[in-house]
């Protein structure tokens, strides 16, 4: 059982908030996880192995609206959550309520209370340090990993000027546009309406507290509190014989070159057909979320194939 934080107060952002979207049409479904509403949506079979799309900071499912109807065509159940802090699901107004450790706590429960088994993680942004945790802490529901502008920090290396910079900004700037930010991150930009939709979420200062502070949760010194899980999840990994893929684009200045770690450490990503996606920036969902899809997709059925052949 699950020791979740203790929220006493929150804020849900009005559905009329959501009303001018396009290009996403998927009704989102709603589970209370230790007395917060969690977002999310979910399309194709339901007895279907889960996709499950994690987004990362400051988006929200939203992000994933190129991806999903390719694979619902490939006949995927896709799952995709909205984090709490963010889209759909409530927002904690208090600073002492968000932090790295209660995030996985709280996707972590509510993946369980679901009972998702069999799930592909496709993982980006603070969806990886999320989602490779949810994974580490509970193998037995994943059958294979994809991991793209993603990681898994320990505090301890180098930290990208890109990102000392972007954590900065988040903690100082009295402006802190997320729809313009979000397109910051994209190699061919975003349409006014598309601005609005990464919006949508945040209509006060108030419901902006979780995107915020992300930032500043990355483990980036020896000392941090969760360099010892993500070490744990690390040992984790280095024994990970499913499969597992990484999907980097080539434009991103905060992750670049990150795949290689995954690369060597990882032994199911050893002979896996890991992939630069160029021309993408951070948020290649965005810039390239058919082809990420389709890349998912290829990969999900040469596992299946290869798993049936060796059995």
């Amino acid at each position: 059982m699950r020791t979740l934080p203790n929220v006493a107060k929150f804020l849900r952002t009005p559905d009329a908030c959501f009303a001018g979207l396009t290009e996403f049409p998927y009704v989102p479904k709603y589970l209370e996880v230790g007395g917060l509403r969690v977002a999310f949506i979910d399309e194709g079979p339901r007895d279907g192995a889960p996709v499950l799309l994690m987004h990362g900071e400051p988006t929200w499912s939203y992000l994933y609206r190129k991806m999903i109807p390719v694979l619902l065509a490939e006949g995927h159940r896709v799952i995709a959550p909205d984090l709490v802090g963010f889209g759909r699901s409530d927002k904690p107004v208090a600073k002492h309520d968000y932090s790295y450790f209660n995030h996985v706590q709280w996707m972590s429960a509510w993946m369980d209370a679901l009972d998702l088994h069999n799930i592909t993680l496709f993982c980006q942004d603070w969806g990886s340090l999320i989602g490779l945790r949810m994974a580490a802490e509970s193998p037995h529901r994943f059958d294979r990993v994809v991991v793209a502008n993603g990681g898994l920090p320990t505090g301890v290396g180098e930290v990208p000027k890109a990102f000392k910079y972007w954590r900065a900004f988040a903690r100082y700037s009295p402006w802190f546009p997320i729809g313009r930010i979000v397109k910051s991150g994209c190699a061919l930009g975003l349409q006014p309406h598309e601005v609005a939709a990464y919006d949508a979420p945040f209509p006060t200062r108030a419901h902006r507290m979780g995107a915020r502070l992300f930032p500043g949760f990355v483990p980036t010194t020896p000392n941090d509190p969760e360099r010892q899980n993500n070490e744990a999840a690390w040992e984790v990994f280095k024994r990970w014989d499913k499969p597992f893929l990484t999907l980097f684009s080539n434009r991103d200045p905060v992750t670049r070159g990150g795949a290689r770690i995954f690369q060597k450490l990882v032994p199911g990503a050893a002979n896996q057909p890991h992939a630069t996606t160029r021309g993408a920036g951070h948020f290649l969902q965005e810039d390239k979320g058919e082809e990420v899809a389709q890349a998912i997709a290829a990969f999900i059925k040469a596992s299946k194939v290869a798993g049936a052949a060796r059995s």
